[in-house]
């Protein structure tokens, strides 16, 4: 067989599919979209649940893909195993009521030994027991040798999750051994040893398994497969080990190249190798699907794989920053097959360099922690770090626990995973309200996700604000119903609709719905899963019915205002990549009658000056009264015509680019203004940080820009009122009344200086002595907390060895301070633990080092309870 490289053999395999009246579709984003059951895409088919569910009408009955895939379940296998990794890539073809076996099995069979040509003395097929359907088309359709196919039982040829679609499936596998394997026994020995691999699985979905465990037939069965590209091209090309395979090993080679090792000489090296060869894979990808590190959801798997590699590095010896010229690696073997790697290269390395600098910044400080407690623990003669501590690690340093678990694991050290868990309670709580629990794969099985498929809807809105149409299907309170009458609220489908449903960040129309007997309003348009037009309306009199004729009225002026900040948005987007660079993306937005709200990839906060550049940019374009036109052109024109877009979501051949003359081009469903000049005025209210290495930027447009501008008049002139002057003597005035408060405030605290030093000889005089340790404790008031500060450090000059405890009670709260000499910390005196306990006396709480800390509380009434308390503390501490 010939060695072929992985980049051909996907190529391969999808074209064979095309050629079998597939559609090829590019892989889908690693973040699942309408699928909150499932945090990042894990198998090829997990992007296609509503195709298989029938919630969304598949583009083409016949799918092939090549899926990329993130699975971290076995993450603590990789790198000690030659096959075990986080990031891989699953080909897959689907069938949705189209072909089945008869079909898919030959079709199978002739891709791997005529296309792969892959001997089929070294092939060997499993089906499942009963499945004579299967094999009879194995053996009389694709020709295999009866005794090279072998039945298994559910546990490896039936797929199932629960109730819902399943059915057998059928795998192939490769021989890597010698002889002929000729019984099931010697088989499954076989694949347990790891001589054969399976590498395709063909899944027939033929059943749907009921509530009382029966398996029903279903009238149009579906095929599901999945080929894992890197095992297929390991066996291509002889290799054992996926960190072998043509476009992995390159990656490997680099790591051994910055870290200067060679692999095979060391075990514990080779590991290391092998996890930051994989982990750049996934985070290359991951990023590339603007998943960004955090302490949260797929965010924290980003993170805790980055992370993880970078302390291999470490332990290689690299110095530095080495990821980002890692990642070089990956996008140069990838790009052809996956554009957006290309695209947003510079945008990966940049996050990949600032979380390496964030982990260099913490995983110094955190070791030595660590090695602290692991210190402790060995004290004690214990073998458990507490899970308290373990979460402060992960929460004060960015310490996944992960890390923290591998870094014990050489010390034969065990982390109380139950007190960590109670730890991170909140945490989990969040992400369990984020992601809902679905039934069968992601339905919930709501009103809105049975309506039938035979319906269709149709948008005709983009010239038309007013047409008649007929009434589809009225829904109330979860229930399908014939008819709505005064005072319902429900949803309505029609055969055509001028409204325009919300999608893409823009607000549904708002309008009027009308008829022969009755009139009600439209509060919101909105898309079920399956793409149906929904409008939410509520009837003011008379009674709509099913299949009645009505007439469907957008609201202009909401309409008109809300193409108005949309189109500004698309223009906002085009000059934040001027002034900010290329890397800047659209991360989400929201375009109603109000306001735009644009949220964008960018590592800093934007400047005045670049916001001044930013907002002049739009408005320059807006005045050039530039024609916004849209054509429909197919996915790869709009590619090659340079429309931005959000190419991680699903568009269909023919796509919509809206043009505001030569200066902004998108691809967009939304609706537009005609020219540019119909926006007038564009205004930035706000610009802010949402996330790491995402910004939010909200402005106003037309009547609204002219009214945000005229408020800002106003209170300019409240100002010239009340500081007496005009306006261009504002910004003196200011400066004058400013340096007069300064002064008053050095007036101020000289005389509470004053103050607080008139009570130094009163604590002198107070001075105690506990075991040889003089100390002095005293309440104070209305002295604040530099005050408080200067008074302990000079008390404590002048009473030699010994403790100075002061706490002031001042509007309404409590500031407290301990202070010790050398000779008292030596002696056990810890100002830490001091005021730890009197704090908590006061409703407060704080600490420090043992010869000085300091802390708040708000409890003034019990100061005085927590001055007393200082030398029965220190009877305890000094020995």
């Amino acid at each position: 067989m010939d060695k072929i490289g992985l980049n051909e053999i996907r190529e391969a395999y999808l074209s064979f599919f095309e050629s079998k009246g597939h559609l090829r579709l590019p892989s889908f984003s690693l973040v699942p979209k309408n699928d909150k059951g499932l945090l990042i895409i894990n198998a090829g088919m997990a992007p296609l649940k509503p195709y298989f569910t029938g919630l969304q009408v598949p583009p083409n009955t016949r799918i092939t893909t090549c899926q990329k895939c993130v699975r971290t379940g076995d993450i603590e296998n990789v790198g000690k195993t030659s096959r075990h990794g986080t990031f891989f890539e699953m080909l897959g073809n689907f069938s949705f009521g189209d072909y089945f076996k008869e079909e898919v099995i030959p079709w199978a069979w002739e891709f791997i030994t005529e296309i792969l040509k892959l001997p089929k003395d070294k092939l060997y097929v499993t089906i499942y027991l009963d499945d004579d359907e299967a094999f009879k088309i194995w053996t009389e359709k694709a020709g295999v040798d009866p005794k090279r196919i072998f039945r298994l039982g559910k546990e490896d040829n039936f797929w199932e999750i629960g109730k819902g679609p399943c059915g057998p499936c059928s795998e192939i596998h490769f021989d890597r051994g010698q002889g002929v394997i000729t019984t099931v026994d010697e088989f499954v020995k076989a694949a347990d040893e790891d001589r054969v691999v399976e590498f395709w699985n063909l899944v027939f979905t033929q059943f749907d398994k009921d509530e009382d465990g029966n398996y029903n037939r279903l009238p149009k069965p579906n095929i599901d497969t999945g080929m894992g590209l890197e095992r297929i091209a390991g066996i291509m090309q002889d290799k054992y080990s996926i960190f072998e395979v043509d476009t992995i090993k390159k990656i490997l080679d680099e790591v051994c190249k910055i870290s200067k090792k060679v692999y095979g000489e060391s075990k514990s090296d080779d590991i290391s190798i092998r996890i930051i060869t994989d982990h750049i894979r996934s985070t290359t990808f991951m990023i590339s699907d603007d998943i960004l590190p955090s302490n949260e959801g797929r965010g924290y798997v980003l993170r805790r794989l980055l992370r993880r590699a970078s302390r291999h590095g470490k332990l290689l010896g690299i110095e530095g920053n080495f990821l980002g010229r890692l990642c070089d690696v990956v996008i140069e073997n990838s790009f052809k097959a996956y554009p957006e790697l290309k695209d947003k290269g510079n945008y990966i390395k940049k996050v990949i360099r600032l979380e390496e600098e964030r982990f260099a910044e913490t995983i110094d400080s955190g070791m030595a922690i660590l090695n602290e407690y692991i210190l402790d623990i060995k004290n004690t003669k214990s073998n458990i770090l507490s899970g308290e501590k373990a979460f402060r690690l992960y929460d004060t340093y960015g310490f996944p626990l992960e890390l923290t678990e591998e870094i014990l694991e050489d010390k034969g050290i065990s982390i109380d995973i139950d007190e960590f868990n109670k730890e991170m309670q909140q945490q989990r709580e969040r992400a369990r309200a984020a992601r809902e629990e679905l039934s069968y794969m992601g339905v919930n099985n709501g009103i809105l996700d049975k309506i039938p498929s035979k319906i269709k809807t149709e948008f005709d809105g983009y010239n038309n604000l007013e047409l008649v149409s007929k009434v589809e299907l009225l829904i109330s309170k979860e229930q399908f119903v014939k008819e709505l009458s005064e005072g319902d609220s429900g949803i309505l489908i029609t055969e055509k609709t001028p409204f325009y449903s919300e999608m893409g960040g823009q607000i549904g129309d708002r309008g009027i719905i009308s008829g022969d007997d009755f009139e009600g309003i439209v509060t919101d348009c909105k898309k079920n899963i399956s793409n149906k037009i929904i409008h939410i309306v509520e009837i003011k009199n008379g009674t709509v019915k099913l299949n009645e004729k009505i007439t469907l009225k957008v609201d202009k002026d909401i309409r008109n205002r809300v193409s108005k900040n949309h189109t500004a948005t698309h223009m906002l987007q085009k000059a934040l990549r001027i002034v900010l660079g290329e890397h800047v993306h659209q991360s989400g937005s929201f375009v109603d009658d109000e306001r735009l709200r644009f949220d964008f990839t960018h590592f800093a906060p934007v400047s005045e000056d670049e916001l001044k550049k930013v907002e002049f940019l739009v408005n320059e374009n807006v005045m050039e009264t530039f024609n916004v036109e849209t054509k429909v052109m197919t996915l790869e024109e709009a590619r090659e015509s340079g429309a931005t877009a959000l190419f991680d979501d699903k568009y269909g051949e023919a796509v919509r680019v809206v043009s505001v003359g030569d200066f902004s081009k998108e691809l967009c469903g939304g609706t537009h203004v005609n020219n540019s000049g119909e926006i007038g005025l564009f205004k930035i209210v706000s610009e802010s940080g949402v996330a790491a290495g995402i910004r939010r930027i909200e402005a106003v447009t037309a009547l609204k820009a002219l009214k945000n501008i005229d408020e800002k008049i106003e209170l300019i002139k409240t100002i010239e009122k009340d500081l007496k002057c005009s306006e261009k003597d504002i910004l003196n005035k200011i400066s004058i009344i400013t340096n007069e408060v300064r002064e008053k405030e050095k007036e101020i605290n000289k005389l509470k200086s004053k103050l607080a030093s008139g009570s130094e000889d009163d604590i002198i005089k107070s001075i105690k002595n506990v075991k040889g340790i003089k100390f002095a404790a005293m309440e104070l008031k209305d002295v604040d907390s530099n005050s408080l500060r200067d008074l302990a450090d000079k008390t404590r000059g002048k009473i030699g060895e010994g403790v100075v405890v002061l706490g002031s009670s001042i509007d309404g709260k409590v500031q407290l301070i301990a202070m010790a000499t050398k000779g008292a910390v030596s002696r056990g005196v810890n100002c830490g633990k001091i005021i730890k306990e009197i704090a908590a006396i006061c409703g407060g709480g704080g600490g420090g080092r043992p010869d000085m800390a300091q802390a708040g509380g708000k409890n003034p009434e019990k100061l005085g309870e927590a001055i007393t308390k200082v030398e029965s503390i220190m009877e305890k501490l000094v020995k």
